[in-house]
């Protein structure tokens, strides 16, 4: 009796000839050609992954350059802040108020501290605006104090578009969940000695709010970047 895998199986090749193949050899010819689909699958899958992850680490490397940067920056703007507001400009700068974003990053997972910085920078913006307008007032139209204030509010702005790029690149298909809770409320109406305590509080939380920042950003760069990599190199 003649067996399934000795029967003979007419297949024609692309040169229009007959050939004439059993069954057995018919499969393994079916695994060889499973096989290379497979190396081919894998190669092109090991081929993404380091793209992905050069992203994840290319787009946290950009914001921490970023707010290093702007953390010099808060850095000269105090003191320029502190020369501008007159004698008691250190008396002043060391009383705490409680009507400023708080530097603290908040949150346990990844997402939810990334979040955090693209929020508080949000809350950050008005107190900078009220400074602003506060500031103007006090000032002559001359004072460098006023393009330094401009220039730290747009500097912010950058931050939080590299901040919510970091969160896309990281967690593409979790989208930016919105603000929890309100911003931080602006101040009633202020003397002048209350302005310039105000101004500088605003100032200096930010400037702690930026190491806060760049001590997360080499945390998820070190972290979460790794993890990813580790996670396709898996799969």
């Amino acid at each position: 009796m003649t067996s399934l895998y000795n029967l003979p199986v007419t297949l024609w090749s692309m040169n229009g000839h007959v050939k004439n193949m059993n069954f057995l050899q018919l499969m393994e010819a079916a695994k060889t050609l499973l096989s290379l689909l497979l190396v081919v699958a894998v190669d092109s899958t090991r081929s993404v992954t380091p793209s992905r992850n050069q992203q994840c680490g290319n787009s946290l490397q950009q914001t921490l350059k970023l707010t290093r940067l702007v953390h010099k920056e808060s850095v000269d703007l105090i003191k320029t802040y502190k020369a501008t507001q007159g004698e008691m400009s250190e008396l002043l700068c060391g009383v705490s108020v409680n009507i400023v974003p708080d530097p603290n990053i908040s949150g346990l997972e990844p997402s939810e501290r990334i979040v955090s910085m693209y929020t508080h920078l949000q809350d950050f913006s008005p107190h900078f605006k009220r400074v602003y307008e506060q500031q103007t007032d006090l000032q002559s139209p001359t004072s460098t104090l006023l393009p330094e204030l401009t220039n730290i509010s747009t500097r912010s702005r950058s931050l939080a578009a590299l901040i919510n790029g970091v969160y896309q690149s990281i967690f593409p298909n979790l989208p930016m969940p919105e603000p929890a809770g309100g911003s931080t409320a602006l101040p009633p109406p202020q003397n002048v000695f209350q302005q310039k305590v105000y101004g500088c509080a605003v100032l200096k939380s930010f400037k702690e709010f930026l190491s806060n920042v760049a001590r997360e950003m080499r945390t998820l760069k070190s972290q979460v970047c790794k993890r990813k990599m580790q996670m396709n190199t898996f799969f």
